[in-house]
């Protein structure tokens, strides 16, 4: 797959491509990233990209000739692959949240062309006439797309074959079909007995048994707690697919009971 990124700072990409265990998915082509800056394609001795908004207000507006040509440019070098027509997705806060169901379907698809605003945002009529998708991290705004950019990058290339040491270990991640879509249980590993802060904290004794059914149960129930303490939604989700099985349930109401004071 192939994602082309548009940006004014290519160089805040050179450390993410090249660090860190994702790193093998950029280094061998399997997330194939190519850097763009629209700069290199605006007209005038000072390469301008943006302008005042009409109407006034504060701030800059990227404009939309640059960032056109520089896609045409992506486009024209993408007319060899065999798919050619990558969706363009720009980062904003109106966009659809990314969670990992998203993730997953951008980990099997072609790639696409990202582009990454800035200032006070990007010229409505191109956003119109080009962006196909609009991404958000949450409810917050950046100084630009490139954190949210490499924030995607990074969740598809951890899902590549040959990325991970162990190849199921993202089967176990928070949010994971794997997991009925619950959060990941807490992890623990040696010392046996850490001499923390507020004293010598050793660890749970179902881990250390060796009984893999028992090691499996304690987990699952780690799970449960912590997403319904946490994120209630997503037990909520998970039941209403019917993942909860029987004892998970009992379970639960017993965290319940307990929670109630009974």
């Amino acid at each position: 797959m192939r994602f082309d990124v548009i940006t004014l700072f290519p160089e805040l990409f050179a450390p993410f491509l090249t660090c860190g265990i994702n790193r093998r998915a950029f280094e061998a082509g399997w997330v194939d990233v190519r850097l763009w800056n629209p700069r290199d394609f605006a007209e005038g001795n000072y390469r301008r990209v943006d302008d005042r908004p009409f109407g006034g207000g504060p701030g800059m507006v990227m404009m939309a000739e640059p960032l056109w040509q520089c896609l045409q440019a992506v486009r024209a070098e993408r007319a060899d692959l065999p798919t050619t027509q990558a969706p363009v997705v720009l980062f904003s806060p109106i966009g659809d949240r990314l969670d990992h169901a998203a993730v997953e379907r951008w980990s099997h698809s072609a790639g696409a062309v990202l582009v990454c605003g800035r200032y006070e945002g990007i010229d409505q009529r191109f956003i119109d006439a080009c962006v196909d998708v609009q991404i958000s991290l949450g409810d917050f705004v950046l100084s630009g797309g490139e954190i949210a950019a490499m924030a995607l990058l990074d969740a598809v290339a951890r899902l590549q074959p040959g990325v991970l040491n162990d190849a199921g270990s993202h089967q176990q991640d928070s949010f994971n079909p794997a997991l009925d879509g619950l959060l990941d249980s807490p992890h623990h590993t040696r010392p046996e007995t850490w001499q923390g802060p507020k004293g010598p904290v050793g660890v749970p004794e179902v881990l250390l048994g060796g009984h893999h059914e028992r090691i499996a149960r304690y987990r699952r129930e780690q799970s449960l707690s912590l997403t319904a303490r946490l994120r209630p939604d997503l037990l909520a989700q998970a039941r209403e697919r019917g993942a909860l099985s029987a004892a998970d349930d009992r379970f639960l109401h017993t965290v319940q009971l307990d929670s109630d004071g009974l």
